[in-house]
C-alpha cells in the first residue's frame, strides 16, 4: 500500500500539472504543486524504513503457462538507496528549475515526474515480466524524445540505442527462461547464480557498456532538467538487476572476460570525461565510468558495491548536472561532498565499492589497475566540471524566493549521499579497501598536477570552448563506419530486390530456369 501511495502521488501530480498547464495555462501556482507532490513523495520513501519489507502484488495476467508471475513489486534495503535516489532527482529538479529561463514549463516537470514515477516501479519489480514491462514504457518515452530532439543520422545512433536495450530485455526474459526450464520460479530475490551472467549482460547493454557504445545523441533540447532525469533514471533501472546477482559471483566462464571490458569502458569513459567540454556533453561519458564500476563490482561477487556506485551515479550526478548558476560557496560544496561520494574512502556512500570475494580470479588483479585509473580520471573530471565558471546569470541577481530555492535543490542531493553513507544501507559506515581509496586519491592529485603541465591532459577543445557541430569522437567514427557498412548492404539487398522484382524479374527467373535445366541434363560424352 505503502509503494501504491508513492507512485500514485508521483503519477497524479504529473497528471495535475499536464491538466492545469491545457486548462489554465497562466495558473501562478503551478510550481507549488509539482513541488508539493515531488516533496510528498520523497518524504514516504524516506518513511519506507519504518515498514520495510514492503509488498505490492498486482492481479495474475492471464494463463499461469503464459506469465508465471504476476506483477510484483518489493522495497527492501536493496533496491530503497535506488528509489530514495531518484525521488530525490525528481525532487531537486523541481526546486532548481526556479532559475532556470522557461520557467515556469509545467509539461517539462509533468515529463519528469512520470519518467521518476517509472523508475520508482522499475528499481521496485521483483520479476523479469514486471521490470521488461516498466523497461519498455522507459525507452518508448527515451526514444519518442530522442526522435523529436534529433535530426539527420543522429536519429539513427537513437534507433541503435533503443535496439540494443531491447535486446537486453530479451536477456532478461531469456534467463527467467533459463530459471523455469529447471522449474525455478525466477525472482530477483533469489535468482540462480547460471542467470546472473544474462543479468550482466543486459544490464551491460542498457547501460552502454557492453559493448562500448554512446546509445543516444549528445546534444537535445532539454537538457537540465528532463534530460538529466531521462539520462539517470534509465540507468538507475537497469543498474538495479545489479544488486540481485548472487554474493559469489557469476558462474560463467565469460566472467573474467566481461571483467576485462568493463575495465576498458570504465577507462575510456573516464578519459572522455576528464577532457568533455562541459558536464552536459560528458553525461554519457559520467554514466558509463560509473556503471562500468557497479558492473565490475557485481562481477567481482559484490552486489553491494554495485549499490554503492549506482546510488552515487545518480546523486553526485543530479547536483552537478542541474547546478548552473555560479556561487562559490555552492561550487564548493558540490566539490566537497560530491568528491567524497565518489572517493570509495572510509564512509563514504563507495566505501564498499572495491571489496572482492573470496572466489577472485587473475581478471580482478588484472583490472584493478585500469579501474583505478578510471577512478582517478573520474574524480579529476569532476574537480573540472564543478569548478567550471558558469556562463549563466549569478544567483545573486535572481529573485529573493529563487535565490532561496535554488541552494535546497542543489544541497539536497548531496544530503541524501550523506545519509547513504552513513546510515542508509547495509553499505554504510564501512572502511572498504582503504588502498584503493588511497591510490584512487593520488592518481587524482598527479592528475590535477599534470594537467596544466601536459597538453593532452589539457586538449585544445578546452572546457570553456563548445564543441563544433560535427565534430566526432574515434568511437563514434568506428560505429559511423560500421553504419555505413550496413547501408552499403542496404543498398545492394534493394538494388538485387529491385532487379528480381522489377520488368526483368521474369527474364531472370528464365536465365536462372535454363541454368537449372543445362545443370541437370545428361552429358553427351
Amino acid at each position: 500500500m505503502f509503494i501504491l501511495i508513492s507512485v500514485l502521488l508521483l503519477f497524479a501530480t504529473a497528471l495535475s500539472l499536464a491538466i492545469l498547464q491545457v486548462m489554465r495555462p497562466n495558473y501562478r501556482f503551478a510550481w507549488l504543486v509539482a513541488a508539493g507532490g515531488a516533496f510528498l513523495t520523497w518524504a514516504s520513501v524516506l518513511l519506507w524504513q519504518a515498514r520495510m519489507p514492503l509488498l505490492l502484488e498486482l492481479p495474475s495476467w492471464g494463463s499461469a503457462a503464459l506469465f508465471a508471475n504476476s506483477p510484483f513489486f518489493l522495497a527492501d534495503a536493496v533496491n530503497w538507496p535506488y528509489a530514495l535516489a531518484l525521488t530525490t532527482l525528481g525532487l531537486a529538479v523541481i526546486l532548481t528549475a526556479v532559475v532556470r529561463e522557461n520557467f515556469p514549463a509545467p509539461f517539462p516537470w509533468a515529463g519528469a515526474l512520470t519518467l521518476i514515477g517509472f523508475g520508482l516501479l522499475a528499481v521496485l519489480a521483483d520479476n523479469p515480466l514486471t521490470l521488461v514491462l516498466i523497461w519498455t514504457a522507459l525507452d518508448v518515452t527515451e526514444l519518442t524524445t530522442q526522435l523529436i530532439s534529433v535530426e539527420g543520422r543522429a536519429s539513427e545512433r537513437v534507433v541503435a540505442g533503443f535496439a540494443a536495450r531491447a535486446v537486453g530485455m530479451g536477456l532478461v526474459l531469456w534467463a527467467g527462461w533459463v530459471s523455469l526450464s529447471r522449474g525455478i520460479p525466477f525472482d530477483f530475490r533469489s535468482p540462480l547464480p547460471e542467470v546472473g551472467v544474462y543479468l550482466i549482460l543486459a544490464a551491460g547493454l542498457r547501460l552502454g557498456v557492453l559493448p562500448l557504445h554512446l546509445a543516444y545523441a549528445t546534444e537535445s533540447a532539454v537538457r537540465r532538467g528532463f534530460g538529466t532525469t531521462l539520462r539517470l533514471v534509465s540507468a538507475a533501472s537497469s543498474l538495479v538487476i545489479l544488486a540481485r546477482i548472487p554474493a559469489q559471483g557469476i558462474i560463467s566462464p565469460l566472467a573474467p572476460f566481461l571483467l576485462v571490458l568493463v575495465a576498458g569502458a570504465g577507462l575510456y569513459g573516464g578519459w572522455m570525461w576528464v577532457r568533455s567540454p562541459d558536464e552536459l556533453a560528458g553525461r554519457p561519458y559520467w554514466v558509463i565510468t560509473l556503471a562500468s564500476f557497479a558492473i565490475a563490482a557485481a562481477l567481482r561477487g559484490n552486489p553491494l558495491g554495485s549499490i554503492a556506485w549506482g546510488s552515487a551515479l545518480v546523486l553526485a550526478g543530479s547536483a552537478l548536472f542541474l547546478s548552473s548558476i555560479q556561487h562559490k560557496t555552492l561550487q564548493r560544496i558540490l566539490l566537497v561532498i560530491g568528491l567524497w561520494g565518489i572517493s570509495s574512502l572510509p564512509f563514504s556512500p563507495t566505501a564498499s565499492g572495491w571489496d572482492v570475494s573470496a572466489n577472485s580470479s587473475w581478471a580482478i588483479w588484472l583490472t584493478w589497475p585500469l579501474l583505478l585509473a578510471a577512478q582517478a580520471l573520474l574524480a579529476a573530471g569532476f574537480i573540472r566540471q564543478t569548478l567550471r565558471p558558469a556562463a549563466s546569470v549569478p544567483l545573486d541577481a535572481q529573485i529573493a524566493w529563487a535565490r532561496n530555492i535554488y541552494p535546497i535543490g542543489i544541497g539536497l542531493p548531496l544530503a541524501v549521499l550523506i545519509l547513504l553513507g552513513l546510515f542508509g544501507w547495509d553499505g554504510a559506515r564501512l572502511l572498504g579497501t582503504l588502498p584503493a581509496g588511497l591510490v584512487a586519491a593520488a592518481l587524482t592529485a598527479t592528475l590535477l598536477w599534470l594537467t596544466p603541465r601536459l597538453r593532452w591532459l589539457n586538449p585544445i577543445r578546452a572546457h570553456w570552448i563548445r564543441p563544433q557541430q560535427g565534430e566526432s569522437s574515434r568511437l563514434d567514427s568506428f560505429y559511423n563506419t560500421l553504419w555505413n557498412i550496413y547501408r552499403s548492404l542496404g543498398r545492394l539487398s534493394e538494388s538485387v530486390s529491385a532487379a528480381f522484382e522489377g520488368d526483368g524479374g521474369i527474364l531472370w527467373a528464365l536465365l536462372f530456369l535454363v541454368l537449372f535445366l543445362s545443370l541437370l541434363a545428361p552429358r553427351i560424352p
